[in-house]
Parts: C-alpha cells; structure tokens; sequence
C-alpha cells in the first residue's frame, strides 16, 4: 500500500522537475502560453476582469478559483488595492486577496501593471504549483494538504495565523488530535493550545517542518483507515486504541 507520504514524497523529492513535467502537461502548458500572450496586452481592471480566459486562470495561481464568477468583488479588490491599511483586501484577513491585488496592482502602476515579472511569470509558477497540488488532491487531500502546508506554513508567524487558514489548521488539528468541538473555544485559548505543542518558529525549520509533515501524513492515514468499511470488519477482532497508536507515531516521528 503506497501511504500518504510515500506519495508527498515522490512529489517532493525532486520538487523542481515534478514542476517542470506539471508546466509541460497539455492543458498547462497551453494556458499557460495563452496567459503569457495575452496579459501584457491588458490595461485595465475592467479589461482583467473582462477576459474571462485570463482572470480565471490568475484566480486559480492564487487558490482563488472558487470565487472567480465573484467579479463584483474582486473588482472591489483590485481598485482599492493594498496601500491603504482599511482597504478592502486588507480587510478580508485572507493572503490570498493581498497577494492577488499585489501581482495585480493596478492602484499603483496603472497600464505597465501587466508587464511586471509578478503579474507574469510569477503567477505561472504559482498556477503550476497549484494545479499540481489540486491534481494531487483529487488522488489524496492529505497529499494536497501536505505539499499546501510544506509551501504556506513557512511564512506564518503566529498560531493567529494557523488557525486564520482552513489547509493549515485541517494540518495542526490532525497532527495533535485537537476535536472539532476546539473551535468553539475562546480564540486566544485555541492559540495557546497550539503555542503548548507547537514552535511556530521550527516552521521555518526545513528537518522540523519534514517531520511534522510526516507525522501528519501518519495520522491522516490512521483517521482515513479508521473510517475504511474494510478496517472497521478488521478491528471488531482486533482494535488498537487511540492513545496507543498516537504513542507509537511519537516513537517513530519523534513527537
């Protein structure tokens, strides 16, 4: 049986050209090249949001797929941009937005926005990363979820900043077996919960981060089987308790 973390591994391993065979897929690359093409050609937030081809493939490099019939408000985005502290992006409490209103700042360079490396080849390296990550997601989330939180959990700086993202949190809540019912606790005793297992700084910590990935993809693979109709025939004749296996996981991973 190929686990969670042999594939993230595979992946991971030689991360470079996994990327390079993502980029020279059909579809990708196709895009890709129409994207290249076509965006130094725009001028205007309303000619972004127009070219539906070309906002839609921006949306997906920012993990923003989901919202991109939202033009009303992704306009509001882009026009209020991120210099103003209260501006709408900055307001959402969501990276994704500030990032995108970044690559796509407007408010600041008006036409020659689309003819920075950041509004072009940088979004191509981020749409790859994340059709990567999307197509690896549809085999496995907890492969998608790893290879998310081996890019984004380096730059958080806080346990805030865990729980303000959905992937990220989904990662620490399985790792430390914290229950749904957590979040309905206060929001600083969340924080200090994870502050109590986790340094937040050994994220930065290339060996520490790897590990806390394998542990997750340890316990990701421990809940999926323990949901499996094949596993729950298994153990009514044999089981072996949570705290057990968790203690067996600290003894492999180092945890």
């Amino acid at each position: 049986m190929v686990t969670t973390y042999d594939s993230y591994r595979l992946l991971t391993r030689n991360l470079d050209r996994t990327l390079k065979l993502k980029a020279s897929e059909p579809t990708v690359a196709l895009e890709t090249k129409h994207y290249l093409e076509t965006i130094p050609k725009i001028k205007s937030i309303d000619d972004f949001i127009k070219n539906t081809r070309v906002f839609n493939y921006a949306m997906k490099a920012f993990g923003l797929e989901e919202m991109a019939y939202a033009k009303a408000y992704m306009r509001k985005v882009l026009t209020e941009g991120i210099t103003d502290s209260k501006s709408f992006a900055n307001r959402l409490n969501d990276e994704r937005f500030t990032a995108f209103a970044k690559a796509f700042d407007f408010d600041s360079y008006g036409a020659l926005t689309t003819s920075r490396t950041a509004a072009k080849q940088d979004v191509v390296d981020k749409y790859v990363r994340q059709t990567l990550e999307v197509d690896a997601g549809a085999e496995n989330e907890g492969v998608r979820l790893a290879l998310y939180f081996k890019r984004e959990a380096p730059n958080v700086s806080s346990a805030y900043g865990l729980m303000a993202d959905a992937a990220l949190w989904k990662v620490v809540k399985t790792v430390y077996g914290f229950p749904a019912e957590m979040g309905n606790a206060d929001i600083d005793k969340q924080a200090a919960a994870v502050k109590k297992r986790l340094d937040i700084a050994s994220l930065k910590d290339p060996v520490k981060l790897d590990r806390l990935i394998q542990r997750f993809t340890a316990r990701w693979d421990m809940d999926q089987a323990a949901t499996s109709p094949t596993l729950a025939l298994f153990n009514r004749g044999y089981s072996v308790g949570s705290g057990v296996a968790m203690s067996l996981l600290s003894l492999k991973y180092g945890g």
